[in-house]
C-alpha cells in the first residue's frame, strides 16, 4: 500500500494578499483524508489584525468586517495552526499543501511576527516534514504539458473535483486528494516512501527555482532571481514587520 492510501492531511490558507513575507492569514483548514475520504477537519477564521484589501476579499469571500467581527486574535490562530500541523509532523503522517512554499512561509512569519515558537522550534530543531506538494511534484513528472498550472487546472487535468476555489477546505481537501491522483497516475511517485519523496521534493523544486531564474535572465532581467528553498523559505523581522 503506498503512501497515498494511508492518512494524510490537507492545509490551505487564505490570506490578505500574495507575498508570505507580509500578508496575514484570515481563514486556514487542516483536513484528514484517507484514500480520498474526508475523516475529519478543523477550520480557523482569523482577524489579521490589518485591513483585509478588497482584491483579496474579492478571492477567498472573507470582508474585513466580517473578519473584525467573527475572527479570533492572529496570534491564537497562528500557534493553534502551528500546534495542529507539528502534531501530525511528530507522529510522521505527511501534510500536504498546493505550493506549500507560500503556505508554510507564510505560517513561519505569522509565528515570527507574533513572538510564537517557529516550526522548528516546536519540532525539536528538526524541519517541518514530510510535506507533499502536488504543486512541485506535477511540475516534476508532468514538465512538458502546457497549460496552467493553479490547483483549479491541475484539479481539472487529474479529475480532481474541487469545491469552491480558495475556499480554505475546499483547496485543503482538493490537494489532498490531488497528491493521491497524482500518485495514482504516476506509480514511481506512489512507490517512494513520503521521506524520501520530501527530499526528492528539495531538490524537484531547486531545479525549477534554477531553471526559471535562467528564464527570466534570458528575457532580459538580468537580477531576477528566484527563491529555490522548498517547503519553507526564511524571512528575516525586516520583512515579516511588525504587529
Amino acid at each position: 500500500m503506498g503512501w497515498h492510501q494511508e492518512l494524510l492531511v490537507g492545509f490551505d490558507l487564505e490570506t490578505t494578499g500574495t507575498d508570505p513575507g507580509e500578508s496575514r492569514i484570515v481563514t486556514a483548514a487542516v483536513i484528514e483524508v484517507r484514500a480520498g475520504r474526508t475523516l475529519g477537519r478543523r477550520e480557523w477564521l482569523a482577524d489579521p489584525g490589518v485591513p483585509i484589501p478588497r482584491e483579496a476579499s474579492a478571492v477567498h469571500g472573507i470582508s474585513d468586517e466580517r473578519a473584525k467581527a467573527e475572527g479570533r486574535p492572529a496570534p491564537e490562530v497562528a500557534d493553534a495552526i502551528a500546534d495542529v500541523l507539528t502534531g501530525y509532523w511528530k507522529t510522521g503522517v505527511p501534510v500536504v499543501a498546493y505550493n506549500a512554499a507560500f503556505d508554510l512561509t507564510l505560517l513561519s512569519a505569522e509565528l515570527r511576527r507574533h513572538g510564537l515558537p517557529s516550526l522548528r522550534e516546536r519540532l525539536g530543531g528538526l524541519d517541518p516534514a514530510p510535506v507533499i506538494d502536488p504543486y512541485t511534484i506535477d511540475r516534476t513528472v508532468e514538465r512538458y504539458r502546457r497549460g496552467k498550472r493553479n490547483l483549479e487546472a491541475v484539479s481539472a487535468e487529474y479529475g480532481v473535483v474541487l469545491g469552491t476555489a480558495h475556499d480554505a477546505c475546499a483547496d485543503a481537501l482538493a490537494a489532498a486528494r490531488l497528491a493521491c491522483a497524482i500518485a495514482e497516475r504516476h506509480p514511481k511517485v506512489a512507490e517512494v516512501g513520503p521521506a524520501e519523496l520530501h527530499r526528492r521534493q528539495i531538490g524537484w523544486y531547486a531545479e525549477w527555482a534554477a531553471d526559471f531564474q535562467s528564464f527570466l535572465r534570458r528575457k532580459g532581467n538580468e537580477t531576477a532571481v528566484v527563491d529555490s528553498e522548498w517547503p519553507m523559505r526564511e524571512l528575516t523581522d525586516s520583512v515579516t514587520g511588525g504587529v
